[in-house]
């Protein structure tokens, strides 16, 4: 009953920015920690930034000083605002939630990913 559906991925060249989204949608109690993830061939899926239910942050190293992630809770959603984007940052996006569905039960969701590709 509970989805993440994630926007804003595409093309862009290096030195450009881009914003992602991820919004859920379902019967929702409440949303605790909310992050997002990238993942490239032949490698493991690895935590890009994370942002708490109060609003605490952490990011990878690689993407200090360039990317900031915030969230929106009235609309539950996540954003991730990337900018001096590089092609190293060419990967599949994927946003993840800790959720209270139904004022019971509590799992994390995935989203389906979204491809972001940096061209030089």
């Amino acid at each position: 009953q509970v989805q993440l559906v994630e926007s804003g991925g595409g093309l862009v060249q290096a030195g450009g920015s881009l914003r992602l989204s991820c919004a859920a949608s379902g019967i929702i109690f409440s949303i605790h920690d909310m992050g997002w993830y990238r993942q490239v061939p032949g490698k493991e899926r690895e935590l890009v930034a994370d942002i708490t239910s109060i609003g605490s942050t952490n990011y990878a190293d690689s993407v200090k000083g360039r990317f900031t992630i915030s969230r929106d809770n009235a609309k539950k959603t996540v954003y991730l605002q990337m900018s001096s984007l590089k092609p190293e940052d060419t990967a599949v996006y994927y946003c993840n939630a800790d959720i209270l569905t139904g004022g019971i039960r509590r799992d994390v969701y995935w989203g389906q990913g979204t491809q972001v590709i940096v061209s030089s």
